[in-house]
């Protein structure tokens, strides 16, 4: 079938619709009609998810479940995209509203009322959001033009009601992120330089080796204003989220019985960045181990879920997270341009062509990857589109990277040189974000104020 799509404005993410003019449409057989912003539906899990809870959640890197991709799975992955989606659905964009970057309703009604067209009502969340979370960069780092007014909203903390506790088999603490939409938020996403994490741990061992990127790692951790209270210093979105996993696990483990748990961390975009960084600051603090019967102590399992989210830090990163037990599964569409960056030149292929001391410099993702392939090529920015992503999973078959081959002979048909080219305008654009993340602060001053009157222009 043909892929249509319509948009009265583009969304925030789409960076690549508003640059580019597509010439041609590559025709999806398998895949559904393509929304920006679509609502995806709210599914509710399948039956077997109980049973096979521990390997839906990574217990065995999803050895098995990943080609062909397994039902209960795609379902599991989908349900988690449609609760980061009620980010979007809930934040209010309208700059003249008082609640500007704010979520628009009280915890108590947020997912019932952004998931209510999806879910018959809302009543198939299974969650209750416990907290909002807030973040800023630091003002220091963004220029004036694009520097935050305060602290946007970005995400929230959930825990699954006891329903849904039964159907999933255990307890679930969910952290769930939006991605990109301020100006200063895409400037500080660009600021694609490595720094040591210093995260957690013993604060007298400096592992400097483990580097993460400088604008992901400076979002996390500055102070959010308005977070802290009245009279309360500001909290960051490390501080902000710390302690409300920490409050909720330990509430969960209070009864004395060995209910199973479980902690997942969802994110688009930024967002799965921001959940991959507390993922890993979460396991090397130690948080997540709890004493059980009998003096017993467990590790509480913990899962990074992430949909066409960037590379977040080096090869020494990668190595601390999988040390450390930390599961993350990457949803990527081939040919998203966000999943390659930062790290266009730096990246795993170059790290082992240059070996030694230079591969701490080298970008690499972590995790295990559920590549998807979908695109529309008169609507560029649907290659990152959230609700692109999910629909894709609820589509028969899931739109996987094996009907990649159909769909570049069906793309040659209908003009594929076309295509070609705008590979190519995808990779110059990738490398020019790498620049400017990598040599923003000596770049002339002609050029950033036209970058900044770009990006201001993304957001509604």
């Amino acid at each position: 079938m043909h892929v249509h799509t319509h948009r009265t404005r583009p969304p925030p993410m789409a960076f690549t619709a508003t640059l580019f003019r597509p010439r041609c449409t590559l025709q999806l057989p398998t895949s559904p009609r393509l929304r920006p912003n679509a609502r995806p539906t709210v599914a509710a899990p399948l039956p077997p998810v109980a049973a096979m809870w521990r390997q839906v959640h990574g217990s065995g890197d999803w050895d098995g479940l990943l080609r062909p991709l397994h039902p209960v799975l795609r379902g599991e992955v989908a349900r988690y995209g449609a609760l980061v989606g009620a980010c979007y659905d809930a934040l209010d964009m309208d700059r003249s509203s008082p609640g500007y970057m704010r979520c628009k309703h009280r915890k108590d009604r947020m997912l019932h009322e952004a998931l209510a067209a999806a879910a018959a009502g809302g009543g198939a969340a299974g969650y209750e959001v416990t907290r909002y979370i807030y973040a800023a960069p630091d003002v220091a780092m963004v220029p004036p033009p694009v520097a935050p007014a305060g602290a946007a909203w970005v995400g929230y903390v959930a825990v699954s009601t006891d329903e849904m506790t039964r159907r999933l088999g255990r307890r679930d603490v969910l952290v769930a992120f939006r991605g990109t939409v301020t100006p200063a938020e895409w400037t500080a996403n660009l600021m694609s330089l490595l720094r040591p994490a210093r995260l957690g741990g013993d604060p007298r061992r400096s592992d400097d080796d483990v580097k993460v990127e400088s604008g992901f790692l400076n979002l996390y951790t500055s102070p959010a204003a308005g977070t802290g209270g009245a009279g309360a210093a500001a909290a960051s979105c490390r501080e902000q989220l710390l302690g409300e996993v920490s409050r909720l696990v330990a509430s969960c483990s209070s009864t004395g019985a060995d209910d199973e748990i479980s902690v997942t961390l969802a994110g688009h975009s930024m967002g799965g960045a921001l959940a991959l960084l507390l993922g890993y600051d979460l396991a090397e603090l130690g948080l997540l181990n709890r004493r059980g019967g009998a003096g017993r102590s467990r590790r509480i399992p913990v899962s990074v879920l992430s949909f066409g989210a960037p590379r977040v830090g080096n090869a020494a990163f990668k190595a601390r997270c999988d040390a450390l037990g930390v599961k993350a599964l990457r949803v990527a569409n081939v040919r998203d341009p966000v999943t390659r960056l930062p790290g266009a030149l730096l990246n795993e292929r170059t790290r082992r062509l240059l070996g030694g001391g230079a591969g701490a410099w080298c970008y690499v993702h972590v995790g295990v990857e559920l590549a998807l392939d979908f695109a529309s090529l008169r609507d560029l920015g649907s290659v990152h589109d959230l609700g692109a992503y999910v629909s894709c999973l609820v589509a028969q078959g899931g739109g996987q990277r094996r009907h990649r081959r159909q769909g570049a002979r069906e793309a040659a048909a209908s003009g594929g040189a076309a295509w070609r080219g705008d590979r190519l305008q995808l990779a110059a654009l990738g490398f020019l974000l790498f620049l400017y993340g990598s040599l923003h602060h000596h770049w002339p001053l002609i050029i950033n104020p036209l970058l900044i009157t770009l990006f201001s222009n993304l957001s509604y």
